[in-house]
Protein backbone atom coordinates (compact mmCIF):
# COMPACT_ATOMS: atom_id res chain seq x y z
CA UNK A 1 0.00 0.00 0.00
CA UNK A 2 2.56 2.08 0.45
CA UNK A 3 4.71 1.94 -2.38
CA UNK A 4 1.47 2.30 -4.21
CA UNK A 5 1.33 5.66 -2.05
CA UNK A 6 4.88 6.75 -3.19
CA UNK A 7 4.14 5.90 -7.13
CA UNK A 8 0.90 8.08 -7.27
CA UNK A 9 2.99 10.96 -4.90
CA UNK A 10 5.63 11.11 -7.86
CA UNK A 11 3.52 10.74 -10.34
CA UNK A 12 1.36 13.93 -8.76
CA UNK A 13 5.16 15.61 -8.34
CA UNK A 14 5.50 15.14 -12.26
CA UNK A 15 2.36 16.63 -12.79
CA UNK A 16 3.50 19.73 -11.39
CA UNK A 17 6.56 20.30 -12.23
CA UNK A 18 5.29 19.36 -16.25
CA UNK A 19 2.24 21.88 -15.35
CA UNK A 20 4.66 24.44 -14.02
CA UNK A 21 7.17 23.84 -17.06
CA UNK A 22 4.36 24.58 -19.21
CA UNK A 23 3.69 27.74 -17.79
CA UNK A 24 6.86 29.26 -17.35
CA UNK A 25 7.59 28.25 -21.24
CA UNK A 26 4.11 29.84 -22.32
CA UNK A 27 5.14 33.79 -20.03
CA UNK A 28 8.43 33.51 -21.00
CA UNK A 29 7.46 33.68 -24.50
CA UNK A 30 4.68 36.15 -24.22
CA UNK A 31 7.33 38.55 -22.52
CA UNK A 32 9.61 38.29 -25.16
CA UNK A 33 7.34 39.00 -28.00
CA UNK A 34 5.74 41.88 -25.89
CA UNK A 35 9.22 43.13 -25.20
CA UNK A 36 10.24 42.77 -28.88
CA UNK A 37 7.03 44.84 -30.37
CA UNK A 38 8.21 47.41 -27.30
CA UNK A 39 11.56 47.85 -29.02
CA UNK A 40 10.95 47.64 -32.32
CA UNK A 41 7.59 49.51 -32.53
CA UNK A 42 8.71 52.09 -30.42
CA UNK A 43 11.67 52.56 -28.77
CA UNK A 44 14.55 51.79 -31.34
CA UNK A 45 12.97 53.63 -34.18
CA UNK A 46 13.00 56.54 -31.93
CA UNK A 47 16.15 56.62 -30.28
CA UNK A 48 14.49 56.17 -26.60
CA UNK A 49 16.20 54.72 -24.01
CA UNK A 50 14.95 52.10 -20.82
CA UNK A 51 16.36 51.72 -17.66
CA UNK A 52 18.66 48.80 -16.50
CA UNK A 53 20.59 46.54 -19.05
CA UNK A 54 18.00 47.22 -21.65
CA UNK A 55 18.66 50.72 -21.53
CA UNK A 56 22.52 50.27 -21.39
CA UNK A 57 22.10 48.38 -24.85
CA UNK A 58 19.93 51.16 -26.56
CA UNK A 59 22.59 53.61 -25.16
CA UNK A 60 25.56 51.59 -26.63
CA UNK A 61 23.32 50.88 -30.10
CA UNK A 62 23.16 54.92 -30.28
CA UNK A 63 26.58 55.61 -29.17
CA UNK A 64 28.40 53.01 -31.58
CA UNK A 65 25.15 51.71 -34.20
CA UNK A 66 26.57 48.00 -33.26
CA UNK A 67 23.78 45.57 -33.35
CA UNK A 68 21.43 46.15 -30.79
CA UNK A 69 20.40 42.28 -30.68
CA UNK A 70 24.30 41.52 -30.11
CA UNK A 71 24.52 43.82 -27.41
CA UNK A 72 21.29 42.71 -25.48
CA UNK A 73 23.12 38.98 -25.22
CA UNK A 74 26.60 40.95 -24.30
CA UNK A 75 25.28 43.03 -22.14
CA UNK A 76 23.44 40.12 -19.98
CA UNK A 77 25.93 37.76 -20.41
CA UNK A 78 27.59 38.84 -16.88
CA UNK A 79 24.55 38.87 -15.14
CA UNK A 80 23.32 35.28 -16.36
CA UNK A 81 26.07 34.27 -15.33
CA UNK A 82 25.79 35.83 -11.95
CA UNK A 83 22.31 34.52 -11.49
CA UNK A 84 23.47 31.21 -12.06
CA UNK A 85 25.84 31.27 -9.44
CA UNK A 86 23.41 33.55 -7.16
CA UNK A 87 19.93 32.34 -7.75
CA UNK A 88 20.35 28.64 -9.85
CA UNK A 89 21.43 27.18 -12.79
CA UNK A 90 18.09 26.39 -14.61
CA UNK A 91 17.27 30.40 -13.88
CA UNK A 92 20.16 30.85 -15.83
CA UNK A 93 18.97 28.24 -18.48
CA UNK A 94 16.10 29.75 -19.05
CA UNK A 95 17.06 33.31 -18.76
CA UNK A 96 19.92 32.62 -21.25
CA UNK A 97 17.11 30.94 -23.65
CA UNK A 98 14.69 34.16 -23.50
CA UNK A 99 17.64 36.89 -24.03
CA UNK A 100 18.80 34.75 -27.22
CA UNK A 101 15.41 34.60 -28.12
CA UNK A 102 14.42 38.44 -27.47
CA UNK A 103 17.63 39.09 -29.93
CA UNK A 104 16.73 37.34 -32.75
CA UNK A 105 13.54 38.59 -32.74
CA UNK A 106 14.78 42.33 -32.49
CA UNK A 107 17.20 41.39 -35.34
CA UNK A 108 14.85 39.89 -37.75
CA UNK A 109 11.17 41.22 -37.26
CA UNK A 110 10.37 44.48 -38.96
CA UNK A 111 7.53 46.78 -37.37
CA UNK A 112 5.74 49.66 -38.42
CA UNK A 113 6.46 52.84 -37.15
CA UNK A 114 3.34 52.97 -34.77
CA UNK A 115 3.22 56.58 -33.90
CA UNK A 116 5.73 59.96 -34.33
CA UNK A 117 4.47 61.11 -30.57
CA UNK A 118 6.97 61.37 -28.28
CA UNK A 119 4.62 60.91 -25.32
CA UNK A 120 2.88 57.91 -26.60
CA UNK A 121 6.46 56.49 -27.65
CA UNK A 122 7.60 57.02 -24.32
CA UNK A 123 4.68 55.41 -22.33
CA UNK A 124 3.80 52.96 -24.56
CA UNK A 125 7.05 51.59 -25.28
CA UNK A 126 7.84 51.13 -21.76
CA UNK A 127 4.10 49.40 -21.42
CA UNK A 128 5.24 46.52 -23.59
CA UNK A 129 8.58 46.24 -22.89
CA UNK A 130 7.79 46.48 -18.65
CA UNK A 131 5.29 43.74 -19.63
CA UNK A 132 7.36 41.77 -21.69
CA UNK A 133 9.85 41.62 -18.45
CA UNK A 134 6.51 41.29 -16.27
CA UNK A 135 5.69 38.19 -18.22
CA UNK A 136 9.63 36.75 -18.34
CA UNK A 137 9.76 37.32 -14.63
CA UNK A 138 6.75 35.01 -14.01
CA UNK A 139 8.27 32.19 -16.21
CA UNK A 140 11.50 32.30 -14.01
CA UNK A 141 13.36 33.80 -16.19
CA UNK A 142 14.63 37.72 -16.83
CA UNK A 143 15.36 39.60 -19.98
CA UNK A 144 17.20 42.27 -18.23
CA UNK A 145 19.48 41.05 -15.44
CA UNK A 146 20.20 44.57 -13.43
CA UNK A 147 17.82 42.91 -10.63
CA UNK A 148 20.43 40.02 -10.65
CA UNK A 149 22.82 41.98 -9.91
CA UNK A 150 21.28 44.11 -7.76
CA UNK A 151 20.80 41.31 -5.24
CA UNK A 152 24.32 40.43 -5.55
CA UNK A 153 24.70 43.93 -3.72
CA UNK A 154 22.46 44.27 -1.77
CA UNK A 155 23.48 40.88 -0.25
CA UNK A 156 27.27 42.54 0.22
CA UNK A 157 25.63 46.12 1.43
CA UNK A 158 23.67 48.22 3.41
CA UNK A 159 21.79 49.03 0.20
CA UNK A 160 18.35 47.34 -0.65
CA UNK A 161 17.91 46.21 -4.51
CA UNK A 162 15.54 49.47 -4.84
CA UNK A 163 18.42 51.82 -3.76
CA UNK A 164 21.10 49.80 -6.16
CA UNK A 165 18.46 49.85 -9.04
CA UNK A 166 17.46 54.01 -8.63
CA UNK A 167 21.37 54.35 -8.31
CA UNK A 168 22.28 52.25 -11.53
CA UNK A 169 19.60 54.14 -13.57
CA UNK A 170 19.88 57.73 -11.87
CA UNK A 171 23.92 57.07 -13.40
CA UNK A 172 22.54 55.62 -17.12
CA UNK A 173 20.15 58.55 -17.42
CA UNK A 174 22.66 61.38 -16.33
CA UNK A 175 24.94 59.40 -18.76
CA UNK A 176 22.05 59.58 -22.02
CA UNK A 177 21.73 63.46 -21.00
CA UNK A 178 25.34 64.34 -21.21
CA UNK A 179 25.55 62.20 -24.16
CA UNK A 180 23.04 62.19 -26.41
CA UNK A 181 20.43 65.05 -25.14
CA UNK A 182 18.64 66.03 -21.90
CA UNK A 183 15.20 65.87 -23.78
CA UNK A 184 16.20 62.05 -24.87
CA UNK A 185 16.65 61.44 -21.25
CA UNK A 186 13.84 62.87 -19.81
CA UNK A 187 11.79 60.90 -22.24
CA UNK A 188 13.81 57.67 -21.12
CA UNK A 189 12.97 58.29 -17.88
CA UNK A 190 9.50 57.93 -18.53
CA UNK A 191 9.66 55.03 -20.53
CA UNK A 192 11.55 53.81 -17.56
CA UNK A 193 8.52 55.04 -15.31
CA UNK A 194 6.34 53.22 -17.42
CA UNK A 195 8.19 49.88 -17.64
CA UNK A 196 8.44 49.72 -14.20
CA UNK A 197 4.73 49.83 -13.13
CA UNK A 198 3.47 47.37 -15.87
CA UNK A 199 6.33 45.33 -14.68
CA UNK A 200 4.48 45.54 -11.04
CA UNK A 201 0.89 45.27 -12.68
CA UNK A 202 2.06 41.95 -14.16
CA UNK A 203 4.18 40.64 -11.08
CA UNK A 204 1.53 41.14 -8.54
CA UNK A 205 -1.97 41.39 -10.47
CA UNK A 206 -4.93 43.20 -10.33
CA UNK A 207 -5.54 41.48 -7.49
CA UNK A 208 -4.30 43.49 -3.90
CA UNK A 209 -4.72 41.59 -0.97
CA UNK A 210 -4.48 42.99 2.74
CA UNK A 211 -2.64 41.14 5.96
CA UNK A 212 -5.02 42.04 8.92
CA UNK A 213 -3.81 41.31 12.78
CA UNK A 214 -6.47 42.29 15.34
CA UNK A 215 -5.51 42.70 18.87
CA UNK A 216 -9.14 42.87 21.28
CA UNK A 217 -10.50 41.37 24.36
CA UNK A 218 -13.28 39.95 22.30
CA UNK A 219 -11.03 37.94 19.85
CA UNK A 220 -13.02 34.98 20.04
CA UNK A 221 -16.08 36.78 18.83
CA UNK A 222 -14.16 38.26 15.96
CA UNK A 223 -12.69 35.19 15.18
CA UNK A 224 -16.05 33.33 15.02
CA UNK A 225 -17.48 36.49 12.47
CA UNK A 226 -15.09 36.14 10.00
CA UNK A 227 -15.11 32.05 9.68
CA UNK A 228 -19.23 32.83 9.66
CA UNK A 229 -20.01 36.48 8.11
CA UNK A 230 -16.88 36.98 6.01
CA UNK A 231 -16.22 33.33 5.04
CA UNK A 232 -12.27 33.85 5.13
CA UNK A 233 -9.89 32.06 7.37
CA UNK A 234 -8.41 33.18 10.22
CA UNK A 235 -5.41 32.16 12.01
CA UNK A 236 -5.10 32.76 16.15
CA UNK A 237 -1.56 33.41 17.29
CA UNK A 238 -1.29 33.75 21.13
CA UNK A 239 0.43 36.80 22.64
CA UNK A 240 2.10 37.28 25.91
CA UNK A 241 0.93 40.38 27.81
CA UNK A 242 2.94 43.08 27.29
CA UNK A 243 2.56 47.12 28.65
CA UNK A 244 -0.43 49.23 27.68
CA UNK A 245 -0.83 53.45 29.08
CA UNK A 246 1.67 54.29 31.79
CA UNK A 247 3.05 50.68 32.19
CA UNK A 248 0.22 49.21 32.95
CA UNK A 249 0.73 45.00 32.30
CA UNK A 250 -1.55 43.19 30.05
CA UNK A 251 -2.92 40.30 29.88
CA UNK A 252 -1.92 37.07 27.69
CA UNK A 253 -4.47 37.61 25.04
CA UNK A 254 -5.02 36.16 21.60
CA UNK A 255 -4.35 37.77 18.07
CA UNK A 256 -6.07 37.21 15.17
CA UNK A 257 -4.49 37.47 11.06
CA UNK A 258 -6.46 36.93 8.28
CA UNK A 259 -5.88 37.59 5.18
CA UNK A 260 -8.68 39.58 2.60
CA UNK A 261 -8.99 41.40 -0.55
CA UNK A 262 -8.75 45.25 -0.44
CA UNK A 263 -12.60 45.96 -1.40
CA UNK A 264 -13.30 43.75 1.60
CA UNK A 265 -11.61 45.76 4.33
CA UNK A 266 -14.20 48.32 5.14
CA UNK A 267 -16.81 45.67 5.61
CA UNK A 268 -14.14 43.91 8.04
CA UNK A 269 -12.83 46.94 9.96
CA UNK A 270 -17.08 47.96 10.22
CA UNK A 271 -17.87 44.60 12.39
CA UNK A 272 -15.16 44.27 14.34
CA UNK A 273 -16.26 48.35 15.47
CA UNK A 274 -19.83 46.71 15.92
CA UNK A 275 -17.97 43.58 18.80
CA UNK A 276 -15.31 45.95 19.77
CA UNK A 277 -14.57 49.80 19.17
CA UNK A 278 -10.99 49.51 20.85
CA UNK A 279 -10.05 46.81 18.93
CA UNK A 280 -5.95 47.84 17.60
CA UNK A 281 -6.23 46.77 14.01
CA UNK A 282 -3.08 46.35 11.73
CA UNK A 283 -3.32 46.23 7.75
CA UNK A 284 -0.67 45.58 5.82
CA UNK A 285 -0.67 44.90 1.97
CA UNK A 286 0.24 41.36 0.57
CA UNK A 287 1.35 40.82 -2.87
CA UNK A 288 -0.12 37.53 -3.56
CA UNK A 289 -1.35 34.46 -2.09
CA UNK A 290 -1.82 30.58 -3.03
CA UNK A 291 -4.77 28.22 -1.40
CA UNK A 292 -6.39 29.12 1.78
CA UNK A 293 -9.82 30.24 1.79
CA UNK A 294 -9.41 33.54 -0.13
CA UNK A 295 -7.84 31.94 -3.43
CA UNK A 296 -9.05 28.09 -3.27
CA UNK A 297 -7.68 25.81 -6.14
CA UNK A 298 -9.85 23.45 -7.53
CA UNK A 299 -8.98 19.38 -6.60
CA UNK A 300 -7.61 17.22 -9.10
Amino acid sequence: MKKLFKIYENELIKQLILKRNIMDIFFISVGVVLASIGLKGFLLPNHFLDGGAMGVSLLLQILTGFNLSILIVLVNLPFILLGAKQISISFAVKSSLAILVLAYLVHFIQLPIITDDKLLIAVFGGFFLGAGIGFSIRGGAVIDGTEVLAISVSRKSSLTVGDFIAIFNIVLFGLAAAIVSVETAMYSMLTYFSASKTVDFIINGIEEYIGVMIVSDDAEIIKEMIASKLERGVTVFRSDGGFGNKGKTLPDRKILFCVITRLEVTRLLLEVEKIDRGAFVIQYPIKDTKGGMIKKRPLH
